[in-house]
């Protein structure tokens, strides 16, 4: 609305070099212009932000080039150029598709050079004219032109007059209500004697869009437009008056709070000299309720304190909800009450063997805290992490300790969490101001002794609001969780009764100083027929239950099940498997809603139908081709077989990497191939074989990130299958880190990579020898038909991997 009108207009224009000013347009000027004749063709000048209008004038910035040669070629001869307005003013180069057809013949009133090399120049708008044709678009755009009839209206034609009339008034309003503007501008408006200068000058002043004062411009009718400008003066007038009315209702709104402020603080004055207020009942309901906690005495010295504050707050004032409301959180919280525990092994060792299947480690762990606990009743709880791959139970497990042990259950998300406050809360002085997650939940639960579980803690993260990852080492390090402090509450509250219970993917991603703070227990992925046991025991009848099946609606063999792990799903866990199931579960209800008639005994051949098309499994690769090995990798949702490939080509011994690879596995490809090079004669190779050809390493599946330093063998492998020409037994994989001295280190994740092998149909794997102990310490029954070759320098993997015969 501030540029409703271009304040720089209304002091005069320049008009020549021999003129300094020029006074607002006349009729007699009007007439003048009418008379002249305009030239058969025009240069053509597009403007990205502007409409002229004829009789106006305007200051234009020239930057481009081609603007400014245009500019310097007129301005040497008639001065005159047709200014038309850009249809896209994002368009650095316009073209005849990129501007207006319509635009206003203007004379170059005066040209400054500025410092930078750019043109500004003064122009006065004389007629409206129609590109009729474009000559030439070099060095600029030339074009014929035609001159546009004006549709004038009759003399005294009473529309018209009332039309102008209006417009004159309504700009004077908006200039009286615009502050912005100032009062001289109104003189200017009473000055113009010309309607349909009033009309252009008016038109070119407003504050509308671009288009809309082209569609004012290619008005013909001196009528029409004058209506179009009166429409959006209309509108802008509007917008303006809707401001002011706002920012006045603002102010008296602020002065009636200052008010009313005020007359609280005079209030609440007046009641301390008093010392008396209204909340007495309020008072006393707080004392009794405080009366049967069991408190410390720094608590109950605090408490007093507080319940002080809120006797002298005024009950109708902000404050003493605020104050309530915290008085009502230290009544509300569990100081020193706890549930009573059930130590009984048996009782506890029964619940989680009916809600999980295996995980035979974990259960003796959990076992034997309990029976520590049955000893020694006083212990401080531990702070146990389970880690592991998605859908394994991890979660499920922490409800059932609670379940065992008999106490409350309390899970919170800390999947993306970034706010420290989140964690120890903000301090009463905010407005909406509470208490942390911790504290939150231990009032909700009223127990000091829950089992509490911190869902992916992994995933926390550093944000703008502090780093909770910080704020939780408080929280699970046992010898200052005694007294952990929110800043909400403003008092130490004993945590250390407290299971609690963190879950994560990745202990990679765990801030070093608070894994320390835990004892990190690995729950692996389940093996096949776990995974149908599972299916059978557990997931089958939940499923039923929630979609309202009973038990003889359907039935899954041992072999459908284990066709849809095989062929539905890829993963450690059996998260989706029980959607699988889920969808097999919908299905069947389906049928029977219908009516329609289904084998309660599914089939395997039934599963298509029902599930779709499955997934393409992994399997591994049948060498046909030397340089492709089978490799093995852990990620945090389990293990994974990955083909390295390897090629070579006429160069000059460059290595390329491909794959989406990180750092770590783009260091132990360079790793190989200059052991490959340091070991060429051990090897049997030649060294021209290195500097005449190109390496190149490709893994696949490009899309998915990939790193870790345990694809090191695979790699030299592979290269050193491609340089002697020898392919890779098909039915083995392997992992393992190297060194440049071609010594074999050891690698994590052994368990999923063995289930990732078997879902995949390998039958070998090479490993280091120094994980020979983790393999030991697995079930038989993962390794049940699997040979190991152990190994501890490169070179006796690649004598054990490659085949003799040569392609």
């Amino acid at each position: 609305m501030e540029n409703l009108f271009d304040l720089n207009t209304f002091s005069g224009k320049i008009i020549d070099e021999e003129s300094d000013l020029i006074p607002l347009m006349t009729s007699d000027d009007e007439e003048a212009i009418n008379k002249e004749k305009l030239p058969k063709s025009l240069s053509i000048l597009p403007l990205k932000n502007t409409v002229l209008f004829p009789g106006v004038v305007i200051p234009i910035t020239a930057t481009r080039n081609k603007s400014v040669k245009l500019i310097k070629a007129c301005n040497k001869g008639s001065k005159l150029i047709g200014v038309v307005s850009q249809i896209n003013n994002k368009v650095s180069d316009p073209k005849i598709q990129d501007i207006n057809n319509i635009g206003t013949v203007a004379k170059i009133l005066r040209v400054l050079q500025m410092p930078d090399g750019n043109l500004t120049i003064i122009i006065q708008g004389k007629k409206r004219f129609k590109i009729e044709k474009i000559i030439s678009e070099k060095p600029f755009i030339k074009a014929d032109i035609s001159e546009i009839k004006e549709i004038k209206p009759q003399k005294n034609d009473k529309k018209y007059n009332a039309t102008i009339d209006s417009i004159k008034d309504l700009a004077l309003k908006i200039i009286d209500e615009n502050p912005n503007i100032p009062s001289e501008a109104s003189i200017a408006i009473k000055n113009i004697h010309s309607n349909a200068f009033l009309v252009n000058f008016v038109s070119s002043n407003m504050n509308i869009s671009v288009s809309d004062k082209y569609k004012i411009l290619e008005t013909d009718s001196h009528q029409n437009r004058a209506i179009e400008c009166l429409k959006y003066m209309n509108i802008e007038f509007q917008k303006l008056s809707l401001k002011n009315d706002i920012q006045s209702k603002v102010r008296n709104d602020l002065d009636q709070q200052q008010r009313e402020y005020y007359l609280n603080q005079q209030l609440k004055t007046i009641q301390e000299e008093l010392g008396s207020s209204s909340n007495h009942k309020d008072i006393e309901d707080i004392r009794s309720k405080a009366s049967i906690k069991k408190w410390t005495n720094d608590v109950k010295n605090h408490f007093e304190k507080e319940l002080v504050k809120l006797q002298r707050i005024n009950t109708q004032m902000a404050e003493y909800s605020i104050q309530r409301n915290y008085i009502d959180l230290l009544l509300d919280l569990p100081w020193n009450e706890f549930s009573k525990d059930n130590y009984k092994l048996d009782h506890a060792l029964r619940i989680l063997n009916k809600d999980h299947f295996g995980l035979k480690t974990v259960k003796e762990r959990i076992i034997e805290q309990i029976a520590v606990l049955k000893l020694k009743g006083d212990m401080s709880a531990p702070i146990l992490c389970f880690y592991g791959p998605p859908g394994v139970g991890k979660t499920s497990l922490g409800k059932s300790i609670a379940k065992a042990l008999g106490r409350e259950y309390i899970r919170i998300s800390l999947g993306g969490l970034r706010d420290e406050s989140e964690i120890r809360g903000h301090r009463k002085t905010y407005i909406g101001a509470m208490p942390g997650r911790i504290i939150q939940n231990l009032k909700k639960v009223k127990t000091s002794n829950p089992v509490f579980v911190l869902d992916e803690i992994d995933k926390m993260s550093i944000g703008n609001q502090g780093d909770p990852s910080s704020a939780m080492l408080e929280v699970l390090d046992p010898e200052q969780n005694i007294s952990f402090y929110d800043n909400f509450l403003e008092l130490g509250f004993d945590l250390s009764k407290v299971l609690f219970i963190a879950t994560a993917n990745n202990i990679n991603n765990i801030q070093p100083a608070l894994l320390d703070r835990m004892e990190i227990i690995n729950i692996s992925g389940y093996s096949l027929d776990e995974k149908v046991q599972i299916a059978k025991k557990y997931l089958i009848k939940k499923q039923k239950d929630n979609h309202g099946l009973g038990n003889d609606t359907f039935d899954l063999g041992n072999d459908v099940i284990a066709a849809i792990i095989k062929g539905y799903t890829r993963e450690s866990g059996v998260r989706l498997l029980d959607k699988k199931i889920s969808k097999i579960s919908r299905w069947v209800a389906k049928s029977i809603v219908k009516k329609e008639n289904y084998e309660n005994k599914l089939k395997i051949h039934h599963l298509k139908h029902i599930l779709g098309i499955g997934l393409d499994q992994t399997i591994s690769e049948i060498n046909d081709i030397t340089g492709i090995v089978n490799g093995l990798a852990w990620t945090q949702y389990g293990g994974e077989i990955l083909f390295i490939e390897s090629t070579m080509s006429k160069g000059k011994g460059n290595l390329s990497i491909t794959g989406n690879l990180g750092k770590v596995m783009k260091e132990s490809a360079t790793i190989a191939l200059e052991y490959l090079k340091s070991n060429s004669k051990l090897l049997g190779i030649e060294n021209q074989d290195f500097l005449e050809n190109n390496f190149h390493i490709h893994v696949p599946e490009g899309a998915t990130p990939k790193d870790g330093p345990s694809a090191g063998i695979t790699i030299l492998t592979s290269l050193v299958s491609l340089v002697k020409n020898k392919k890779v037994k098909s039915s083995l994989a392997m992992s393992g880190e190297i060194t440049l001295r071609g010594k074999v280190l050891p690698v994590g994740g052994i368990k999923e990579k063995i289930l990732a092998a078997k879902r995949a149909n390998i039958k070998q794997l090479v490993l280091p020898i120094a994980n020979k102990k983790h393999v030991e310490e697995i079930e038989k029954k993962y390794i049940k038909g699997l040979k190991f070759r152990y190994v501890e320098r490169m070179i006796e993997v690649i004598n054990f991997s490659l085949e003799k015969n040569k392609l």
